[in-house]
């Protein structure tokens, strides 16, 4: 899985001049941009359609389920099967998709339950190409470049975030089929990527007890939570995705309170996506200068710490720089928690343990919204910010004065 040399006995080339990481990912920003188009664009379109709040937030719910339901599945297929093969079905999904719902849309035939099954394909592609797509970036640079490419590839997800929404609403303004006809552009280009780039994506071999073992999707996850760095890494990582979620509702909820406006509170929660921006660029100097461990703990104890600033000053800026500081380590926990997978995970298992790194990950943000919801019922918006910083904190402890994750380093 290395092919990314120009020919025999050559060097590696620089990763600007790697042309198939290149494409790989201009079509890989191009799915993500089309996914935080999507995510803003559905809703808006069922509140338009319905006039329901329930409805609108069905689509995030179904395909935040597909994501889950088939996402430890999607990894057990990724390690299986033709990885290109997946990669270019899923994007074809993709685009089937958002073709049907422009076309039914200047029909003046959509209906809440095409979009509804739209939401769980989306979903579904995102659990099935979402680690095939992983893999294929990486398969396709040497290893001294991968923490290079990763960085550029946090680019890829923080820019699409900071983008997705806005663009969204603009499009959206212009007529109700003209973001999903950008849907479907961008499924267009990712799905050309997919195809015009060829790449080594065999499955590694399997052991033989590997091929109908039971509960073998799982397999992943009992790899990484057997392994005490790697298990210690996703469970702090998916502590700040939950606490991070439940922040996000609090914050927007403190701000109301505060009698921001919309726009105020849509350009204060920016600071995430900005704070995600400038950190991919940090990801280089973090990883020399810290070790895994000091890392992890250095960007959560950051995260517990910003998460109580905006119960001292709930305005607007101090939301925004809360969110960016919160945000600016993550995109060198990703690539920390992405580098020790390909070192400590075997190949044939790589495609289950990015599924049920994903799976967790993800898991976090709906159970840290209701969290925050059940809380804000009872308590007041800054109750809450400090109750989210202390729990954090209180879980960070052991982990702060144990050995094992001081002991860590890159090359163990």
């Amino acid at each position: 899985m290395t092919a990314t040399l120009e020919g025999p006995g050559t060097t590696a080339v620089p990763l600007r001049r790697n042309r198939r990481f290149q494409t790989l990912w201009a079509g890989s920003a191009a799915a993500m941009l089309g996914t935080c188009v999507a995510d803003t664009a559905y809703p808006l379109l069922l509140l338009a359609m319905t006039g329901s709040p329930t409805v609108a937030g069905a689509f995030g719910a179904v395909q935040f389920g597909a994501s889950v339901l088939f996402g430890l599945h999607g990894g057990a297929v990724a390690d299986r099967h033709d990885r290109r093969r997946i990669l270019i079905l899923a994007d074809t999904v993709r685009l089937l998709t958002a073709l049907s719902v422009a076309l039914a849309l200047a029909a003046h035939r959509l209906t809440v339950p095409h979009a509804l099954l739209a939401a769980a394909a989306i979903g579904a592609t995102m659990a099935y190409g979402g680690p095939s797509r992983m893999l294929a970036l990486r398969a396709v640079v040497p290893p001294e470049q991968l923490r290079q490419a990763l960085s550029q590839d946090e680019l890829r997800v923080n820019g699409a975030a900071l983008a997705g929404p806005p663009l969204a609403g603009f499009l959206l303004g212009l007529g109700r089929a003209v973001p999903f006809l950008a849907l479907v552009l961008t499924s267009a280009l990712a799905l050309g990527a997919s195809t015009a780039v060829r790449f080594d994506s065999r499955p590694g071999p399997r052991a033989p007890a590997d091929g109908p073992e039971k509960g073998a999707a799982f397999a992943g996850l009992r790899y990484l939570f057997a392994h005490r760095v790697l298990r210690d890494t996703v469970l702090v990582a998916a502590a700040l995705n939950l606490t991070g979620s439940a922040m996000l509702l609090t914050v927007m909820v403190l701000l109301r309170e505060h009698g921001t406006s919309a726009a105020g509170t849509g350009l204060a929660l920016t600071g995430e996506a900005v704070g995600g921006l400038l950190g991919a660029l940090l990801v280089t100097r973090l990883h020399r200068g810290l070790s895994p461990g000091a890392l992890l703990l250095a960007v959560a104890w950051t995260g517990a710490l910003a998460f109580a600033l905006p119960a001292l000053a709930g305005g607007p800026a101090v939301v925004f720089a809360a969110l960016a500081v919160t945000a600016l380590g993550v995109p060198a926990l990703r690539v920390m928690l992405d580098v020790l997978v390909f070192q400590r995970v075997p190949e044939e298992m790589r495609g289950r343990a990015m599924a049920g790194t994903m799976t967790l990950l993800m898991a976090g943000l709906p159970l840290g919204t209701m969290t925050a919801g059940l809380l804000l019922d009872r308590l007041p918006a800054p109750t809450v910010l400090v109750l989210l910083a202390t729990a954090l904190a209180a879980a960070l402890l052991p982990l702060t004065f144990g050995r094992t994750l001081r002991g860590t380093s890159w090359t163990e």
